[in-house]
């Protein structure tokens, strides 16, 4: 089980396995100046392996800057977000499919849409039995999971009573640019902190998760796990942290940053998540299979005990080379060939290299949502 320590630092690996401390400091200032261990993000991805949640390798050590960044001139009063802000605290059944990879106890931000509503990233909260919301002047209210996205990567919250908090109004993420300012807020610190906008591109990894647009900032923050990405323009919510990653400007390798999901996600499917916990008809089809790009080659390095993949005899190991008829040789290109075939509960053709043959295999797909704990309160 991955161990995080009080300041968010992550004792031994997973960026969000240190939900269990926020993926960042529980209080002090903006943007933790504190360091940020190696290898944040495998433990989610040990987590999707395992039906979890998600997780991937590509994360290495990056370290937010030592000092406070001087904000630049007219952002006016930086703690003017606070009172939207709040934290939250799951508790995770021990024998839940994800409590061993991300904990049973997980804390982290969350973002107030309405009286009752909070969004967030949604691997703080899922498989959640309880979860207390505590507002920005410290108020504690219970609350429930409302809905999980495992396409987006969303979360809902609902509190039993109403939250003393200010709503947050969403934005529009896909007016977000390259080189634009940013501010980002997270549970626990006492203002908005300036970021910048260092690239828009696709985002894959190796837990069947794929965003096309996905926002990437500089510099690094480690307070991010369910944290606010605000519009300098408007002060509307844009984006919700998900990750800490080593790859955040396009074309070059080596520049740390975090990745956000872009609010507009979550605009279509908000009512459905609210009424149902999951979003409606056409869930993407999900076979439980973890893949890396090794050598130019798309192999298989984890399944899901029991899931999809595992029951139709793909092991890890196998190299993935086609998806209905189709080559691949990315992640991208597998997952998009994969979802093309059709919703979940879609046989999945796929043709691979295993034990020296290439073989034909047929998995039964599923709704990743049916694989998991249903959490009390959907």
């Amino acid at each position: 089980m991955h161990r995080v320590s009080r300041n968010g630092g992550v004792a031994e690996s997973c960026p969000v396995a240190q939900v269990r401390a926020g993926s960042g400091p529980v209080s002090g200032p903006a943007v933790s100046r504190r360091r940020v261990s190696a290898g944040l993000v495998a433990g989610v991805a040990a987590a999707f392996a395992t039906g979890a949640l998600p997780g991937t390798a590509f994360a290495q050590q990056a370290r937010p800057p030592s000092r406070p960044r001087t904000p630049s001139p007219g952002l006016g009063d930086l703690s003017r977000f606070n009172d939207s802000i709040v934290r939250l605290d799951a508790k995770v059944p021990e024998d839940a499919t994800s409590a061993q990879s991300l904990g049973a106890d997980r804390v982290g931000t969350g973002i107030i849409l309405d009286e009752r509503t909070v969004l967030t990233i949604g691997y703080l909260t899922l498989e959640a039995d309880a979860v207390m919301v505590t507002t920005a002047s410290g108020k504690r209210i219970p609350a429930s999971v409302a809905g999980y996205d495992h396409k987006t990567g969303f979360g809902l919250v609902r509190s039993v009573l109403p939250l003393d908090g200010r709503p947050m109004a969403l934005g529009d993420s896909d007016r977000v640019q390259e080189k634009q300012r940013v501010l980002t807020l997270g549970q626990g610190e006492p203002e908005a902190t300036e970021i910048f906008v260092l690239s828009r591109k696709t985002f894959t990894a190796g837990w069947e998760y794929l965003l096309e647009t996905a926002i990437f900032t500089f510099p690094p923050v480690n307070n991010w796990s369910g944290a606010a990405l605000i519009s300098v323009d408007d002060g509307r919510l844009i984006g919700v942290g998900s990750l800490i990653v080593n790859d955040a400007a396009s074309g070059q390798q080596g520049i740390p940053g975090n990745l956000w999901v872009p609010v507009n996600l979550v605009k279509p499917i908000m009512a459905d998540l609210l009424a149902k916990g999951r979003r409606g008809e056409g869930a993407d089809p999900w076979l439980g299979v973890t893949t890396e790009s090794v050598r130019g080659n798309l192999m298989v390095v984890r399944v899901t005990r029991n899931g999809p993949a595992e029951s139709a005899g793909v092991t890890p190991g196998d190299i993935i080379v086609g998806v209905a008829g189709e080559k691949v040789s990315d992640q991208a290109e597998f997952y998009r060939k994969v979802w093309k075939v059709g919703p979940a509960g879609a046989t999945i053709p796929l043709k691979l290299f295993k034990d020296g043959d290439v073989r034909d295999l047929s998995v039964k797909s599923i709704d990743r949502a049916d694989f998991l704990r249903k959490a009390t309160g959907i």
